[in-house]
């Protein structure tokens, strides 16, 4: 039912503190900044350096990218090459330099386009990436030595992925104004070092990040574009439009989100329309394939099915799937919808993502890429975002010890028993990081973000603005007790660690 409702507005202590400094109000990340000198001293002068928040954010994402790199030493040098199980007890194994060959770019064939020989027949990314990898081929030099090839193909690859990194650290850190350092979590995540060249994710991460800059700062239809390219590169940054659907509702902005959902679908069919006409066989291969594919590595069905013994074929996973998801997506709105306060863009964007990857029928390890920059922004607490990570990378160890066990006569690695408990602890962990959220919107009070007055600063036109429809309990505002719990709570923890 409509029920206009002013949303709480900065605070003057908001504004008299322009950039927050997590160590003052994080105890963990007070405790890690000893090694850099300690917390940010009360007479700390600020803005006279020329390493500003965001830069330092970027350099720091770039030392972790290549660190990252370093870990696949063993992999470009020797183990890409030499039998499978190698690559898997390094851990570093990468698909780029394998599709390299298995997907024709070696020998100069065009995704889409041209057909090549084996079951999959034309290139199973979407036309965006697609794009990318053939961008790539084009920058890796010819010869006769397939081997340096491929390794050439992965450090172009690698090249053009860093500056995707750099774009998604530099998006991420501006995107809450007054809250830079909170990218840090991002630049910092051992998960995103340890995935990022597994795959081409990071193209489609890169234009959702700029997506939400572009939305934090009111530009609406800038905001649809960015995120249709970002889907014409892999299919999840679609679901944001999800929750810029239910809090345009609730606050009544409904210019904002058609200009958003224009600018999505003119964006997606501009990349996606050429290659649709021109070579519909090669275009659908994406879609068919996300079809057709069978209970794979990670995901919860796979526990179900090897566990229990039950068996679920490909058209019964795919309905039980989308059922559980859009059972989520309905949950999500309602919480979105009844929430004392409106719930900001990020944490119910990190819902909605999260709840597709829970409830998917695979989980690659480069798929908690998708969540690190939406956990940085919708969930800033150090211990909760470590605690979450720490379990990802024990699924990441998990998949790679089992697949040496899966793939070598001698049974070396781990059984498929320790493979279920590496996925119980991602799913738990990701599931944690969720309650965390829920919670935050449920008790405005503990979302560190909203701990000094802030509204929503990634919410663009969202922030601030007045709620128009509601329902439930947020439909009578929140009672005097809640106002004085959330109070009590912001008091609380603005107190120095």
């Amino acid at each position: 039912m409509p029920s206009p409702q002013q949303t709480p507005q900065q605070t003057t202590a908001a504004q008299d503190e322009p950039v927050v400094a997590p160590t003052r109000r994080d105890k963990v990340a007070a405790t890690g900044s000893e090694v850099i000198g300690g917390p940010l001293g009360r007479w700390a002068r600020l803005g006279g350096s020329r390493l500003t928040p965001v830069r330092v954010v970027a350099l720091v994402a770039i030392g972790m990218f290549a660190l990252g790199m370093v870990q696949k030493l063993p992999c470009y040098e020797w183990a890409w090459f030499r039998g499978a199980a190698s690559q898997y007890t390094h851990a570093c194994y990468s698909d780029i330099p394998h599709l390299f060959v298995g997907r024709g770019f070696a020998d100069g064939l065009i995704p889409y386009f041209d057909r090549f020989p084996g079951d999959m027949q034309y290139l199973e990314y979407p036309v965006l990436t697609g794009l990318f990898m053939q961008v790539a081929a084009w920058l890796t030099p010819g010869g006769s030595d397939l081997q340096f090839r491929e390794q050439m193909y992965w450090m172009a690859n690698a090249g053009m992925l860093l500056v995707c990194t750099a774009v998604i650290a530099v998006c991420v850190a501006r995107t809450h104004r007054r809250r830079p350092w909170d990218a840090l979590l991002m630049a910092l995540a051992p998960a995103f070092a340890l995935t990022a060249t597994i795959n081409w994710d990071l193209l489609a991460l890169a234009l959702t990040a700029a997506a939400m800059l572009m939305w934090s700062r009111g530009r609406a239809l800038a905001f649809g574009v960015l995120l249709g390219l970002a889907t014409a590169a892999k299919l999840y940054p679609v679901l944001l439009l999800g929750p810029v659907l239910v809090l345009c509702w609730r606050a009544w902005k409904w210019r904002e989100f058609t200009l958003a959902l224009l600018g999505a679908a003119g964006a997606w069919l501009a990349v996606n329309l050429p290659v649709m006409l021109l070579a519909p066989d090669g275009w659908k291969r994406f879609y068919v394939f996300s079809q057709e594919r069978t209970i794979d590595f990670g995901s919860v069905w796979l526990v179900i099915t090897q566990r229990f013994g039950v068996g679920i074929d490909v058209e019964a996973v795919n309905r039980y799937a989308t059922l559980l998801m859009l059972l989520a997506c309905a949950g999500i709105a309602a919480l979105a919808l009844a929430a004392p306060r409106r719930p900001r863009f990020a944490q119910l964007a990190f819902l909605v993502v999260a709840a597709f990857i829970l409830t998917n029928k695979v989980y690659s390890p480069q798929y908690v890429l998708w969540l690190i920059p939406l956990a940085a922004l919708a969930r800033p607490r150090w211990r909760d975002f470590l605690i979450w990570q720490a379990c990802e990378v024990a699924y990441f160890l998990g998949i790679w010890m089992y697949l040496v066990y899966v793939t070598t006569d001698n049974k070396q690695g781990l059984p498929q028993e320790g493979y279920h408990i590496a996925i119980v602890l991602h799913l738990a962990g990701t599931l944690f990081l969720c309650a965390m959220v829920v919670r935050d919107i449920l008790r405005p009070g503990h979302d560190p973000v909203r701990q000094d007055g802030s509204d929503d600063p990634s919410g663009g036109v969202l922030d601030g603005a007045e709620d128009v429809f509601t329902v439930g309990r947020a439909a009578a505002g929140p009672t005097p007790a809640q106002e004085a719990y959330a109070s009590a709570d912001r008091r609380e923890d603005r107190q120095p660690a």
